[in-house]
């Protein structure tokens, strides 16, 4: 992730936005190296759609979360930007157990 952040709150509830405005969903938690306390993965909630097309089951309540790269992330403003699409997102995107 290029930008700096100084407050992972400020990550909380921002939408999450593949290439070709493809919406994944948005950020509900985000997952830490405690090494080197670098944010790794942002928990993302997925849209009904989203849900959908990646082929996961939704549950009865909420939103099934994925783990996405921070690898990914383009940039960082009023939602968060990915460099990858609906179709390359499959191949790095991994389910929250």
């Amino acid at each position: 992730m290029a930008a700096s952040i100084t407050n992972v709150n400020e990550l909380m509830g921002k939408v999450v936005v593949g290439s070709k405005a493809y919406t994944l969903g948005t950020v509900n938690g985000v997952e830490v190296d405690l090494a080197t306390w670098q944010v790794t993965h942002l928990h993302v909630g997925l849209t009904n759609e989203a849900t959908r097309e990646f082929g996961f089951r939704k549950p009865i309540l909420g939103a099934v979360t994925v783990y996405v790269p921070v690898a990914i992330v383009q940039a960082i403003g009023d939602m968060i930007a990915l460099n990858k699409g609906r179709e390359e997102l499959k191949d790095v995107i991994e389910p929250r157990s």
